[in-house]
């Protein structure tokens, strides 16, 4: 092309770059892929680098981001906050690995490249004086009271006895992240209370850091990686490795994965590792980082405008993908949920074809603003979940069409309902089609009515076969009709009668969570149990009555009165009744671990994990599946794992079996 349309071009990608730098930096919706922006930005560079005298003071690759919010406030760096030069393909790789030596004995740290939100923290005379985001990369937003709230930065360096002195000035650079079991639980808690989910760790993240109420931030998972400084006074460094050696012996979390590689190959092979264990780390990742490790080669390299030339980010391959909305579907799962699912033209992420993706509710579907036909980028959460992060207006050519969700169950016709103020649409109908396979499973599982031999396959061919039209058909299945089915012999027909019989003797708490209510798991179960006694007194107690019990909340309140309100519901457990069920109250032992949460982890010697859970809730207490701040106790029992290491990390109490045994004597 001549210069007049070099000049053209070089405007289009400006505007474009500025836009996605604006979605990307301020307002954490990012439209397009990073490899996307990455080929769109490498575009300009070269067209700029081919007709310098184009070059203007206000193009994106002079600067980094995009300018701080106000209501924040800003700080200036007192060095650049520079990105970094991003490559995709191994032979690139080799190509900086190779160059940055140019022949000499140079060593590379290597670091995960963490998907969150950088920011810099500033400490003098060794207490937190100011943190901020990177910004534009030369001024931030002032972000301090916010990371004060963050458990893993802290406030004053410590003074280990191995350590050199605390210097009189340290600004460390570092990713504040959300780990992904703790963003997953957020999500869970944000829809129940009808709020959004996130789309991803890292707008969580953002999203969180830079919240105008620190209360906010404080209520958020949220932990930090340092992994650089900027101006240090009152020390030096030998290297970029004594920096990642010495920051901890100071109290600052540094990621144990970092690593020293001596030569290319091995560079190669950190890269290849981490991108194998990925999928299993506690944090979401986009790559590696490989850094020259000698302070006097980094300078003998220099800088770019925006990036240093002795750092590298090797990508790994694009998560997030564009494709079509082709059709948006409803499914009905065994609570009665009605859920819109979104029907992709099919698209490879992370090595998987992705053809279907929950849009979860009709306000998640107005919130986005989904439209039949849109395009949309789509991305897997924790490379697992495959999730719809945003639809792309800009691409609509007027044939799209909104979607609602039905007013009548799409598999019954039953009238679907929704609660005041719920964002969950369902079919109150436990006779549906769509749900009854679901809920037998649920109502034979072991923390249901424990019907041993009732499981998947043999429910579908009852349901299939017409012998269970409800719940209370169970009841009445004979040998000759089990024998008739496949794989049922004499004896297996026999065995599952017998269990039949013997899951008629049940307690309360065992058979409301059996009946599968929303909402209504093994605690909430036992809670309704212990507190009104008798299933009677549950179908009649008032949402009033019901809300006003603790941890009982407006939303299972209701979830419980809709419920116990349909009458073909009502219908089904006069049934059950009259099969022979007969409900004993199992008696609290009393509230002597009220208000502790405990988590297990590992193999206990004298106890299965439903007779620990089964412990703890008849005193009071809870059970968790995952570490958090909120945890008591961890109890540790034989090959602990992660729990153990989270646990550890975030100073809670761990105890092993027979200290659990003298809490529960105790207690």
């Amino acid at each position: 092309m001549n210069k007049q349309e070099a000049q053209q071009k070089i405007e289009e990608l400006r505007e474009q770059v500025r836009y996605h730098n604006y979605q990307y930096y301020v307002l954490d919706e990012p439209v397009v892929s990073d490899a996307e922006y990455d080929r769109l930005f490498q575009q300009l560079q070269e067209l700029e680098d081919q007709y310098p005298d184009l070059v203007t003071r206000d193009s994106p690759t002079q600067r980094v981001g995009a300018p701080p919010r106000d209501e924040l406030g800003t700080v200036a760096h007192s060095t650049p906050m520079l990105s970094l030069q991003s490559i995709y393909e191994e032979e690139d790789l080799r190509h900086f690995l190779d160059t940055v030596a140019g022949g000499a004995a140079v060593s590379f740290v290597a670091e995960p490249k963490y998907d969150g939100l950088a920011v810099e923290l500033v400490y003098v005379d060794g207490v937190l004086q100011v943190a901020s985001t990177r910004g534009d990369g030369f001024v931030g937003e002032d972000i301090t009271d916010n990371v004060r709230t963050i458990k893993t930065v802290p406030l004053k360096l410590i003074q280990s006895v191995d350590a050199p002195p605390v210097p009189e000035l340290l600004e460390v650079r570092g990713e504040v992240y959300m780990p992904v079991a703790e963003f997953r639980e957020l999500n869970r808690q944000r829809e129940a209370n009808g709020e959004p989910p996130f789309a991803n760790p890292r707008n969580a993240a953002a999203g969180s850091v830079r919240q105008l109420d620190s209360t906010i931030t404080a209520s958020r998972p949220l932990a930090m990686y340092g992994y650089a400084t900027g101006q240090v006074a009152g020390y030096r460094f030998a290297n970029e490795w004594e920096v990642l050696q010495t920051l901890p012996r100071w109290g600052l979390n540094i990621d144990p994965r970092n690593t020293l590689c001596s030569s290319p190959d091995e560079c190669l092979e950190y890269y290849r590792q981490l991108a194998e264990q990925r999928d299993e780390l506690p944090y979401e990742i986009d790559g590696v980082v490989f850094k020259v490790n000698e302070f006097a080669a980094q300078q003998a390299l220099g800088m770019r405008t925006r990036s240093p030339r002795w750092v590298v980010a090797y990508k790994f391959a694009a998560r997030p993908a564009t494709t079509r909305i082709n059709d948006i579907i409803v499914s009905v799962g065994r609570t009665g949920v009605l859920t819109p699912v979104a029907m992709l033209q099919p698209v490879q992420i992370s090595g998987v074809t992705v053809s279907r993706v929950s849009l979860h509710n009709q306000d998640e579907i107005d919130r986005k603003d989904v439209h039949i036909g849109d395009t949309a980028l789509v991305e897997r959460a924790g490379d697992v979940i495959p999730y719809l992060v945003k639809v792309i207006p800009e691409q609509r050519d007027g044939t799209e069409q909104r979607f609602q969700l039905p007013p009548k169950c799409p598999i019954c016709e039953a009238p679907v309902v929704r609660a005041e103020g719920e964002p969950i649409v369902r079919c109150p109908n436990i006779d549906c089609p769509a749900q009854i396979e679901g809920r037998i499973e649920h109502f034979a599982s072991r923390q249901g009515l424990d019907i041993d031999g009732l499981g998947e396959k043999l429910v579908a061919q009852l349901v299939q076969a017409g012998l269970v039209k409800h719940l209370p058909d169970l009841y009445d299945l004979t040998k000759e009709q089990l024998a008739g089915l496949e794989r049922m012999a004499d004896k297996s027909a026999q065995n599952l009668l017998d269990a039949l019989a013997a899951s008629k003797q049940t307690t309360l708490p065992r058979f409301l969570y059996a009946l599968g209510i929303f909402q209504v798991g093994e605690h909430i179960a036992r809670l309704l149990a212990e507190h009104w006694g008798s299933l009677e007194a549950i179908i009649e107690a008032s949402y009033e009555e019901l809300v006003a019990i603790h941890e009982i909340g407006p939303e299972i309140a209701a979830s419980v009165r809709q419920f116990f309100d349909e009458p073909r519901n009502r219908r089904m457990v006069e049934e059950l009744l009259a099969h022979g069920i007969q409900i004993e109250r199992v008696e609290r032992a009393g509230p002597d671990l009220a208000g502790l949460t405990f988590v297990f982890t590992g193999a206990l010697k004298g106890f299965t994990r439903d007779e620990t859970r089964e412990l703890v809730e008849q005193r009071g207490g809870r059970v968790s599946s995952s570490v958090s701040r909120n945890t008591n106790y961890v109890v540790a029992g034989r090959d602990s794992g992660s729990k153990y290491d989270k646990a550890r990390q975030l100073g809670v109490a761990i105890i092993d079996e027979e200290g659990f045994n003298r809490l529960l004597a105790q207690a």
